[in-house]
């Protein structure tokens, strides 16, 4: 199923659905909410500027959340005792990939820091009490940010049956290549990291029948 959802209605649904599963309500239930997400995505940059930009990152991350610097690495051992820079990087939603069962989803946005910008693939993880964490975080700087949308556009994969592995072709040798999967695997994404530090971030959505590539990304080792 594909929707475009005004950022209105997508945040009216997250308060609802966060209200229903806090930590003593029952079990969650199987289902997409991507009004969650942009509000997860909204909060954490909230966070990085009233707290402080590594603040935020060791505060908003899943277990294993893993990040680039180009190589990748396990955010918590990364983050750890890092100082806050002075001024916190800015970013904006674009655009939600969300998992049928609503247990993983994708943003991806723009970011701006003092003498740079550019976009951010981030995979979000739902927790057992319902919140989204951030699990996967990939920033590519850009020569021009893409203009930002009138609305921010969600889709929520088709919830039929039969989603198998996405179609990758096999990583080069000496590639750091892994393929994650939301667990009703409706929704997956490719990182891989090439020996010069190269990176691709490839998102893969169910259709029903089979996968939509919905975001590629390739980044040179030049670029950080």
């Amino acid at each position: 199923m594909k929707r475009l959802i005004l950022i209105a209605a997508l945040l009216a649904s997250a308060c609802t659905t966060q209200g229903r599963n806090g930590h003593s309500g029952p079990p969650l239930k199987p289902v997409a909410n991507p009004g969650a997400v942009i509000a997860a995505d909204l909060a954490f940059n909230q966070l990085a500027q009233s707290k402080g930009q590594w603040t935020a990152f060791r505060e908003s991350a899943a277990p294993l959340a893993e990040m680039f610097v180009p190589e990748r690495v396990l955010a918590a051992d990364w983050l750890k005792g890092r100082t806050d820079p002075p001024t916190a990087v800015k970013w904006q939603p674009h655009a939600v990939w969300s998992s049928c069962d609503g247990s993983h989803a994708v943003s991806r946005g723009n970011w701006q820091r003092p003498g740079s910008d550019g976009t951010y693939v981030t995979v979000w993880q739902r927790q057992k009490d319902g919140a989204y964490k951030w699990l996967v975080d990939l920033s590519i700087t850009t020569e021009r940010a893409a203009a930002a949308p009138e609305m921010i556009a969600a889709r929520v994969a088709d919830c039929k049956a039969g989603a198998g592995p996405a179609p990758l072709l096999p990583p080069l040798p000496g590639t750091d290549a892994k393929l994650g999967m939301s667990a009703d695997k409706t929704l997956q994404w490719s990182t891989e990291v090439d020996s010069l530090g190269g990176r691709q971030v490839m998102i893969f959505s169910w259709n029903g029948a089979s996968f939509d590539e919905v975001f590629r990304a390739s980044i040179p080792p030049s670029v950080r």
